[in-house]
Parts: structure tokens; sequence; C-alpha cells
């Protein structure tokens, strides 16, 4: 004798309205995530870093040799870095917002293939003795990396980008004695401008 079988097919147990509750989180927090900005960009870490900039332009001018003019300039690229990343971590904390979050992820891999390459470059033309080169490589290059990382950040970044890209080409077409007021207006004067309007509008 043949099984007797349902006409209808046994209903699926149903969903409970805790894990339903529990992927529709997960979905909205991936999707901020995603769709974040990195918000952490330090407005008076950048002041700062333009007025160490402007100091380190004035001692450079009057080096002595290309290497102690590199030298001066290596040493302002380094502690840039430290202060942006320190005051850049001291915004985070206070937003309540990790620094190594999604968005920063994006913000430092857009930015750093270019100073990747102006590291490498600054080896290459010291080295073949086209110093006269390295001040309009480091400010186009900056404006590359400011540009591209500024695609996941705060508005007003990318439009700093394009104005080192300007300063950039006018130092390329510039007579090499402009180099160190080039520097001092763009690593200098761009960073204390932009970081008043970011302390201003963005906190910080």
């Amino acid at each position: 004798m043949a099984a007797v079988r349902p006409i209808r097919p046994p209903s699926p147990e149903p969903i409970g309205l805790h894990t339903q509750a529990m992927d529709n989180l997960r979905f909205i927090r991936s999707t901020m995530e995603n769709s974040a900005s990195f918000t952490a960009v330090p407005g008076v870490g950048g002041m700062l870093m333009g007025s160490t900039a402007v100091f380190a332009a004035f001692a450079a001018h009057f080096s002595r040799s290309p290497k102690a003019w590199l030298g001066i300039w290596g040493f302002e690229g380094g502690l840039a870095l430290a202060i942006g990343l320190a005051f850049a971590y001291r915004k985070a904390m206070r937003d309540g917002a990790p620094l190594l979050s999604r968005a920063f992820r994006r913000f430092a891999l857009a930015l750093m293939p270019a100073v990747f390459v102006g590291a490498l470059f600054t080896f290459v033309f010291f080295r073949a003795g086209l110093s006269n080169l390295i001040p309009a490589m480091w400010l186009l290059l900056y404006g590359v990396g400011v540009s591209s990382g500024g695609a996941f950040s705060v508005r007003v970044i990318p439009l700093m980008g394009i104005c080192f890209l300007g300063i950039g080409t006018i130092t390329a077409l510039a007579p090499p004695a402009w180099a160190d007021y080039m520097l001092a207006m763009g690593f200098g004067g761009l960073h204390i401008l932009f970081g008043f309007v970011i302390a201003r509008k963005f906190g910080g």
C-alpha cells in the first residue's frame, strides 16, 4: 500500500524575530561602514604641520649643501607624519570612532602609493644630481595622493589636493630659486589654511 503524502509540503521553521533583527543590524552596519567617510582628519594638527613646514623651508633655504637641504625636509616629513597621526588618533578617540576604521584604511591606501613613489623618486633624483626637480615632484605627488584619499574623507580634502597640484605645477615651471618659497606655500600655507577650515567646520 502506497504511503499517504500530504497535500501541502511542511512549512519551514519560521525565522525568529531576534535572528531577523540581528541580520538587519549587520546589514545596516556593513552599509554604513562602506559609505562612511574618514572624518578624523586633524584640523589643528594640520595647522601645526603647516607651521613646522614654514620653519623647515626657512632652515632649508639657508642650508649649506643639497644633502643638508634634503635632511631638513626629510626630518620635517617624518615630524609632519607623526603630528598628523597623533592628532588624527586624538580626534578619533574624542569622537568615539576607531582610527583604524574601514574609511581610514581606504584613505590611507589611496594616499600611500603617491607617498611611496615620492620617496623612491627622491632617492633617484638626488643620486642623479637632479635635486632641483624634487620640490615640484613632492608637491605634485602629494596633491595626487591627497586628492585620491580625499574621495574617502570630508569634502574639503580633495580641494586641498587640487591646490597642491596647482602649486606643484607652478613650481615645476618656476626657477629653482623659488623652490623653498613654493614648498612653504604648499606644505606650510595650504596645511595651515585647510587645517583652519577643517577645525572650524569639522571639529578639531
